[in-house]
């Protein structure tokens, strides 16, 4: 009932406490304002109580309403409504571009990398509302998941569906970006971002990682890289066991080509970051989430609605009241 309700100038409510003080004082002098006649005796008058001296002191109640409405007047009571409006600026179009080679299933990230990107990354996406986001996967070749779009529903429900075994074996990182320049080309966002994760190196692809750095440069596309895999050595799968058809794990080196994911990002004016673990991997998308920002403006509306009008027509209406009666009705009673 009050949430929208305020006072601006509460510093006059203080003069309140000045109303039981006068009403205190009233009832002290209340006697003194009547007339009085001493005699020395009364025998021979018939007293009859009055009821129009009874109702005197309303007058005086008359007097302390009105002065209490005048100071709440005073103090300019008014409720108050806002409207909002957020305008948002051209956002933020994002592609990510996710390896799904076999090595992401390897298990130095829990439970595994695949599965350990797909909850940042999910993550990530929710932190987007107002940006538009696609999804490109790639391993031997690539291809576009999702186009870019606002629908974060969507984007959400691709990302948990990417699986490995979806496309060749291989690591074409080339193709990857590529494929993520190409949904990008016609972008008109204020701002163009990939970002491009892999855990290895470019063995394969006919798309030259040069030359798709050179065409995001030409576009004006920022790309931030992310080389995922912890430093020595992890469990990866190199084959299926033939009898239960699951995957078989050994210990083998990590290979990232770190040397090319920072040309690519320095090129582009992005940032290269690597992921050792599940911890690093979910702060280097908190950081990217803050490095690339949309920026909204908020408008805010306010409608006042004054209170104080009516309370010193009140106010007014009690003191006329007030004078009225005095002069009339209880002007000639002792």
């Amino acid at each position: 009932m009050f949430q929208n309700f305020e006072f601006l100038h509460p510093q006059f409510l203080w003069l309140l406490v000045l109303i039981p003080i006068l009403a205190i004082w009233l009832f002290l002098v209340r006697k003194k304002e009547s007339a009085t006649l001493t005699v020395s005796s009364l025998k021979g008058f018939e007293v009859k109580p009055s009821t129009l001296s009874k109702l005197k002191p309303f007058l005086h109640v008359l007097r302390l309403v009105a002065l209490t409405l005048l100071i709440i007047a005073l103090a300019r009571p008014r409720n108050v409504s806002v409207s909002k409006r957020t305008k948002t600026n051209k956002g933020i179009d994002i592609v990510m571009a996710i390896d799904v080679s076999a090595s992401m299933l390897a298990r130095d990230l829990k439970p595994n990398r695949l599965e350990a990107l797909k909850k940042v990354a999910t993550e990530f996406v929710n932190q987007r509302p107002n940006d538009r986001i696609g999804i490109v996967v790639y391993a031997g070749e690539s291809f576009t998941q999702t186009p870019i779009t606002s629908d974060k529903r969507i984007v959400r429900n691709t990302i948990s569906d990417i699986k490995w075994g979806q496309l060749d074996g291989g690591t074409a990182i080339g193709m990857g970006l590529g494929s993520a320049v190409n949904r990008l080309k016609e972008s008109k966002a204020k701002s163009k971002v990939i970002i491009l994760l892999t855990d290895g190196v470019n063995n394969t692809g006919f798309v030259d990682p040069k030359t798709a750095t050179e065409l995001a440069v030409g576009l004006g596309i920022k790309v931030y890289t992310i080389g995922l895999g912890t430093n020595g050595t992890a469990s990866f799968p190199y084959a299926k066991d033939p009898r239960t058809g699951k995957l078989l794990f050994r210990n083998s080196p990590v290979e990232i080509d770190e040397e090319l994911l920072q040309y690519i990002a320095k090129e582009t004016e992005g940032q290269y970051f690597r992921a050792t673990d599940n911890t690093k991997l979910k702060a280097i998308y908190e950081e990217i989430n803050k490095l690339e920002k949309t920026e909204i403006e908020e408008f805010k509306y306010y409608n006042y609605q004054e209170k104080y009008r009516l309370l010193a027509l009140l106010a007014g209406l009690l003191i006329l009241i007030e004078v009225l009666l005095k002069n009339t009705l209880f002007k000639s009673f002792i």
